[in-house]
């Protein structure tokens, strides 16, 4: 411990990879994630798909900035990688209570302040571990002033809003996104963060974002439960991988080499905003994609299990299933668009039509059976992937194009 707390920073280089110290803390992150469609999916409603979405905004925000602390110094080595662990250990806490975030009785434990408490323990942790990763630094360490005063404001509308719960707990948890997202944006237009390896920093989000891709079929065995032997639930879980597939091919052969590279040979100062814009920013779209995605795989498996042998196709689904199924798509293909624009400044027309394709098909889908609308969603998916591969390549945006950036 004495050692622990006497080491110094070991800043990163430039060729900086992620490590496994920090693919574990991924995996927790993960799982908070999965709690989350444990939330929404019993049963998903408007509110619960809502408030869903602010939680999914609280630990972005908490897995980007340790990203960034991750970037300036080792996560895996000394003091950071001491309070980092602490960190993963409020994550896990935070993640086993957020199925009743919402909701407030006569339980040992209340759940909105835990996670309330957790998420305030992350921060400040956070901010801690960064300025001592900062250490030399002058100008780093105003940022991180800055960035702190915001960031100490929102723990008063988390703290209020568990406290007084119901819509109050809406509004302040809502307020508290706009005050976390706001602080890092002023901060990144007065003072600017500091990106030390791009190679890193790229391969973080698309480690996180493959993770998350798994979920999705992970959620295939949670909807099917004990009834996966029916043929119809077994072409439904095929179709969802095929998705997955289809979401995996759209972003890690498609968009992230050519917007890697851009970045990578973007100017300092421009590097440092792509990073926030692309990848802080622009990213979120992407998970919360595939998590609401997720979510409406996992309501198609469920009526197609509780549906069998009376309807082989499964009901409709109703329309916050539909939404959550088809809007995942739509969330996904926006955050690719937007990745595309922050990095390489092109956005290619097949990407356009993969936002405007998905909300013309969602009132047909509305009233088809289950299988078929998750068949529909899957068939434009392959049609997507085969169009965008035969009409630019294999490998999406050309290298060129990154270099005339």
């Amino acid at each position: 411990m004495r050692l622990i707390l006497r080491s110094r920073p070991v800043l990163t280089e430039e060729t900086h990879r992620a490590t496994s110290f920090e693919i574990f803390f991924d995996l927790v992150f993960i799982f908070a994630l999965t709690r989350v469609i444990a939330f929404m999916g019993h049963p998903p409603t408007p509110l619960t798909v809502a408030q869903g979405l602010i939680m999914l905004l609280l630990l972005w925000n908490s897995w980007t900035s340790y990203t960034w602390l991750g970037n300036q110094a080792r996560a895996d080595l000394g003091l950071i990688s001491a309070g980092t662990t602490v960190a993963m250990g409020a994550i896990f806490v935070a993640a086993l209570v957020i199925p009743d975030a919402w909701r407030r009785g006569a339980a040992t434990v209340d759940a909105p302040l835990t996670l309330a408490l957790a998420y305030i323990v992350l921060t400040a942790l956070h901010l801690t571990l960064y300025f001592f990763a900062a250490m030399g630094d002058r100008r780093l360490r105003t940022t991180l002033r800055l960035y702190g005063s915001v960031t100490a404001l929102a723990w008063i509308p988390l703290i209020l809003g568990a406290v007084l719960g119901g819509t109050a707990q809406a509004l302040l948890w809502s307020a508290a996104v706009v005050i976390n997202f706001g602080g890092g944006l002023l901060t990144s237009a007065v003072s600017g963060w500091q990106l030390r390896s791009p190679s890193h920093f790229t391969e973080r989000h698309g480690l996180v974002l493959i993770i998350a891709l798994g979920e999705s079929l992970f959620s295939v065995g949670a909807g099917a439960g004990a009834v996966v032997t029916h043929w119809p639930v077994r072409v439904a879980a095929l179709l969802a991988f095929t998705a997955t597939v289809c979401l995996w091919w759209c972003y890690f052969k498609s968009s992230a080499p050519a917007a890697a590279e851009a970045l990578g040979r973007a100017p300092t100062e421009r590097r440092n905003q792509v990073a926030v814009n692309a990848y802080s920013l622009a990213h979120f779209a992407l998970i919360a994609g595939v998590i609401y995605l997720a979510l409406g795989i996992e309501q198609v498996l469920e009526h197609l299990a509780h549906d069998q042998p009376r309807h082989v196709a499964g009901t409709p689904l109703d329309w916050t299933s539909t939404l959550a199924l088809y809007g995942g798509v739509i969330l996904y293909h926006t955050g690719r668009v937007l990745f595309l624009r922050f990095t390489i400044r092109s956005t290619p027309p097949a990407q356009l039509v993969a936002l405007g394709v998905p909300v013309l098909l969602l009132p047909v889908a509305r009233i088809l059976p289950a299988l078929a609308a998750l068949g529909l969603l899957t068939a434009f998916l392959v049609a997507l992937v085969c169009y965008e591969r035969l009409s630019r390549g294999e490998q999406g945006p050309t290298a060129d194009e990154a270099a005339d950036v």
